[in-house]
């Protein structure tokens, strides 16, 4: 938690975000401030591509830096603090053996472990200690203190079951005392037993180690001596290796950190379903459906600061000052990359250097200060910043409004001009009259139900709010009589006006909700639009099924009237060419021709069910890049989905097609081919292999990134003359195929 000055608040306690602070640190596998230091993009880029993937748990482990420290002077560690560091290198050592997404895979892949550090991770089991399994000392050692430890057990089984201390034994408990094994006796035992006093019990009796357990006590002493000398050997042993590789264990502590900030906030957002934004260069807030942390039960925030100063105006515990917070807490929230609850596709926060709140009453009575003094202090203050967003709460408070109206006018001016922005709410009218012309001004109102006599929590921008003042007494139970009084006195010119700012409230609010539902229905046809394509889309790609398929019927007509021509049974032959020729007639309706829609190099395209992009055109074909693989595909047959920057080409690769025959099969190498190429080469290579009567062939199309073998198992589940396929055991890059 960030610490300032212990006799003012933090920005998180100004903020209202402490209690959500400490329920973010939950996550954290070791106790570090919240804000993360660097690249705020290089982070954004990391936390996403985590976010995509399911990891371990990280081990908590304490921080290092005294351990650090003490192996940079040739210390000895204790075991427990070598564990700790052997823990950070096994986790690390775990993401290695996971899928991890870019930039991820290519961070963690890059620690790399020296063999020295590696070897100490074999000294350890599961539970931190050093493996008695690699050293015979140590492994006799503790053998012999688990036959100790069993010899005393049942020792003392055997005297609590002995007819000669039966009348002396209060129960046949073995109680543990001061860290020993003892049992509970009457005084007089030792006309039975000689035995060590270790302990009384509040009733009186005795717990006692019997002197043989003691013997057996002596040598459990000696044998854990011996333990520590040897796990002290190690210590040793293991600290020289560390000390040698102390640069390199300050790294990965490091970077055990830097893992740790990226986790909890995964880890966090999943659990409370929230999203980030990355802040952006250019000043503003534009926050929608914001939900500030602190509430439990909010109405979301949609609003837009994009000038240098916003009045909020309005009426009296109508939210004004929880959105002053929710703005700054946004601002603080994006700023450290802490995930929260918005549309964050609609979201945008800028950065800001600083973050200030002008939110208590700074009157102090030890420091003999007021109020009004109090807040000519801190904004004194602020005119050693720039680059801030600072947000002042009842700005007027503590001395007549209409002199600080003109104070406080001069003072946001004059703080504009050093880059500061204002988020400002105030009760009275004449600040907000005095700045409202000006165009870098924004005016927001507090609305309120007049039916319902309540604040709605909403906000209205470019208006003035209405304090209701009165109305706001009456509610928390100020008599009628006295407020239509004190209405009376406030005068009618007065009230006239404020009627004029809520009329002009009323329209602008109307005319907002009119705005918001064409809004909704735009975007309402807006999806409708997108489903239609999509339905549009499967139709073409249900078409262009079925024309496969009747196809592929006129290739195997086509072979059984070729075989029945070999057989010298011209009519059969025949009679078989014109089935075919009936299939082929079917396929000559042409697709439905969808909107033609201008294409050029660089569009990101689908085709089929593959999505990629257009990397060159020709006549009626284009040359597409799916998955790394170029193919090319009539232009008919690809759907635009979006630009993109150009990329250049890879240069084009030499294609080797080599078709081995034998007498007992044949095979076709597919390796460097364009999709579409490689397809064609099958479709001949199989119709050859049906008229030659083959029964069993072989398609290799190697291992690479799996696009070959994809297109290939496709276009052999549609065939229809194949039996069954199958890969060649051990991922050799070749599929049988079974005629």
């Amino acid at each position: 938690m960030l610490v300032e000055n212990h006799s003012t608040k933090t920005i998180i306690q100004k903020l209202d975000l402490d209690g959500y602070i400490h329920q973010f640190e939950q996550f954290f596998a070791r106790v570090k401030p919240v804000a993360m230091h660097g690249d705020v993009n290089q982070h954004y880029r990391h936390i996403k591509a985590l976010s995509t993937l399911q990891f371990p748990e990280p081990k908590e482990v304490p921080s290092l830096d005294g351990q650090l420290a003490r192996i940079k002077k040739q210390a000895v560690l204790g075991l427990d603090e070598i564990y700790a560091f052997a823990k950070i290198i096994m986790y690390f050592n775990a993401l290695k053996a996971l899928e991890l997404p870019e930039p991820i895979r290519s961070w963690i892949g890059g620690i790399e472990v020296p063999d020295e550090v590696m070897k100490v991770l074999g000294y350890f089991n599961e539970e931190g200690m050093i493996n008695s399994q690699i050293d015979p000392e140590l492994f006799d050692i503790e053998k012999a203190i688990k036959i100790n430890k069993s010899a005393i057990k049942e020792g003392l089984y055997k005297m609590v079951r002995s007819s000669a201390l039966s009348d002396y034994l209060v129960d046949s408990q073995i109680h543990f005392q001061n860290g020993e094994e003892t049992i509970l006796v009457r005084g007089g035992f030792n006309n039975a037993i000689k035995a060590t006093v270790v302990g009384r019990s509040s009733g009186g009796y005795f717990y006692v180690i019997p002197q043989k357990i003691s013997a057996l006590k002596e040598r459990e002493s000696e044998l854990l001596s011996r333990q520590e000398e040897v796990i002290y050997r190690y210590c040793q042993k293991i600290s020289a290796i560390f000390y040698t590789w102390e640069r390199f264990l300050s790294y990965v502590n490091k970077e055990y950190d830097r893992f740790d900030h990226y986790q909890a906030r995964v880890s966090f957002a999943r659990v409370r379903e929230y999203e980030f934004v990355l802040p952006r260069k250019e000043k503003g807030v534009k926050l929608t459906n914001f939900c500030h942390p602190a509430i439990d039960d909010p109405i979301p925030v949609t609003i837009d600061l994009n000038r240098s100063v916003m009045l909020i105006t309005g009426v009296n515990a109508g939210g004004k000052t929880m959105l002053l917070k929710s703005i700054l807490s946004a601002v603080y929230m994006s700023k450290y990359l802490l995930p929260f609850k918005c549309d964050a596709a609609r979201t945008e926060i800028g950065h800001y250097k600083q973050i200030e709140a002008v939110i208590d009453d700074p009157q102090s009575v030890k420091n003999d200060i007021s109020t009004f003094a109090g807040r000519m202090v801190e904004f004194a203050g602020l005119f050693g910043k720039n680059d801030a967003i600072v947000g002042v709460d009842e700005i007027e408070l503590g001395t007549d409004s209409d002199e600080a109206a003109t104070l406080f006018r001069v003072m946001l001016e004059a703080l504009r001009e050093r880059n500061i922005t204002f988020v400002v709410t105030t009760h009275h009218k004449r600040l907000a009259s005095l700045m409202g012309a000006d165009d870098d001004v924004a005016l927001i109102a507090a609305l309120y139900d007049e039916e319902k006599r309540l604040p709605t929590y909403t906000f209205l921008q470019g208006s003035i709010g209405k304090s209701y003042a009165f109305e706001t007494a009456e509610r928390y139970g100020i008599s009628a009589h006295l407020v239509a009084k004190a209405k009376v006195i406030y005068g009618e010119d007065k009230e006239n006006l404020n009627e004029l700012i809520e009329k002009s409230t009323t329209l602008e609010r109307e005319m907002r909700q009119k705005i918001a539902g064409i809004d909704e229905k735009m975007e309402e046809l807006e999806r409708k639009k997108q489903q239609l394509e999509v339905t549009e889309e499967k139709l073409y790609e249900e078409q262009r099924k079925v024309l496969a398929t009747l196809e592929n019927r006129y290739n195997a007509a086509t072979k059984r009237a070729q075989n029945a021509l070999k057989a010298k049974e011209s009519t059969e032959g025949r009679r078989l060419l014109n089935e075919a020729h009936k299939h082929k007639e079917k396929t000559k309706n042409k697709p439905v021709e969808m909107e033609k829609i201008q294409l050029n190099v660089g569009d990101r395209i689908k085709y089929r069910s593959h999505k990629g992009e257009l990397i060159g055109l020709r006549g009626e074909n284009a040359t597409i890049l799916v998955d790394g693989m170029k193919m090319r595909v009539p232009l008919s047959q690809i759907k635009r989905t979006g630009d993109m920057p150009k990329v250049v080409a890879p240069p084009k690769r030499k294609v080797k097609v080599t078709v081995e025959k034998n007498n007992a099969s044949v095979s076709v190498k597919l390796l460097g081919m364009y999709g579409d190429e490689a397809i064609e080469r099958v479709d001949k290579f199989l119709s050859d292999a049906l008229v030659n009567g083959l029964d069993e062939v072989q398609i290799i199309h190697g291992t690479g990134g799996g696009v070959l073998s994809r297109l290939v198992t496709e276009y052999l589940n549609s065939h229809p003359k194949i039996k069954k396929f199958y890969r060649m055991p051990g991922n050799l890059g070749a599929t049988i195929v079974e005629l």
